[in-house]
């Protein structure tokens, strides 16, 4: 079994565009893959941990995989992630993989991907708050793919993390910052508002402050609920992950968004719907992410293999 690090990916040096590629290979072509909901344990307030399995298949092999993703406020960052992948057809265990890196990306691109499909024609004001890696993936993921696109990007000020991440895109000319203190100015004017918080105990801000033809991605689903109930539309990646949320019964119109890609269900209609993107965060993405990464890197005869057979008899005890 291979270990392949955080710094093994790094070196692929991968352009946006591929992994906007694989989230879109995954996304149209759902009904390919198995995908049984994730197991989230909360033993302590703010802390969870998330065991996601699942099967894909690429042009070259069948695989399985298990990612396990953990978030301790103490620790930093806080989020952090690993995936174990195994040959579909004879249950080999093929390598344990940082994940880090893989979900940023995968997350970032199914953002952009759900900006680019349901925000209404002429986007150009987003606002952002939760300004961590993730929130980094989706506007470098936004940037890349629209490059002769210009944005504005309002941030909300934390603890700094909004000059720190104006700084990270300062070589990009298609985009401005300005700044918010408060959540409610941050959404107020914006045709996309999109949250990388990971943590929300209540609502961020008042009904009011959406105005018509917003497109909100909370990208860890928290902090919006009050949308729930009188946005026009609402999307997600898989029904079985969302059907718990205490208003499910009470959106006004769902689907999934691999619907509105494969042209079962329609997307946004007309620029004056609010529509929510609850991209929960499934672990095709993930799996498949690492399926070809690991068709890449397989083998360099510089990564570490370990050996984890098991028995060779039947009856070993």
């Amino acid at each position: 079994m291979k270990i392949i690090s955080f710094d093994d990916m790094l070196k692929l040096n991968i352009p946006a565009v591929r992994y906007y590629q694989w989230v879109e290979d995954m996304i149209r072509h759902k009904d390919q893959t198995i995908l049984p909901p994730k197991i989230s344990i909360k033993p302590y307030e703010g802390v969870f941990c998330n065991v996601m399995p699942s099967f894909v298949h690429t042009a070259n092999a069948d695989y399985e995989g298990v990612k396990l993703v953990t978030r301790y406020p103490s620790r930093a960052p806080s989020l952090d992630s690993n995936i174990l992948l195994l040959n579909a057809q004879n249950g080999e265990y093929l390598a344990l993989m940082n994940a880090d890196r893989i979900t940023a990306l995968r997350t970032g691109a199914v953002a952009a991907h759900s900006i680019m499909l349901f925000a209404k024609k002429g986007y150009r004001t987003i606002g952002m708050m939760g300004l961590g890696n993730v929130a980094r993936a989706t506007l470098y993921m936004l940037l890349e793919m629209n490059p002769d696109k210009t944005f504005e990007v309002k941030l909300l000020r934390y603890k700094n993390t909004e000059a720190l991440f104006a700084e990270r895109f300062q070589a990009y000319p298609n985009v401005t910052f300005t700044y918010a203190d408060d959540c409610a100015s941050l959404v107020k004017g914006a045709d996309v508002v999109v949250s990388g918080v990971t943590y929300a105990p209540t609502n961020f801000c008042p009904d009011d402050a959406f105005d018509e033809g917003v497109l909100v991605v909370p990208i860890h689903t928290l902090g919006f609920t009050n949308c729930d109930l009188f946005f026009d539309k609402v999307f997600a990646d898989d029904t079985a992950h969302v059907c718990h949320f205490k208003n499910f019964d009470r959106f006004k119109y769902f689907s999934e968004v691999t619907e509105v890609v494969n042209g079962l269900k329609p997307g946004r209609e007309n620029p004056r719907e609010r529509i929510l993107a609850y991209n929960i965060g499934i672990s095709i993405h993930d799996i498949y992410f690492a399926a070809h990464l690991y068709e890449m890197l397989k083998d360099d005869p510089n990564l570490p293999d370990i050996d984890v057979t098991g028995p060779k008899e039947k009856y070993w005890f």
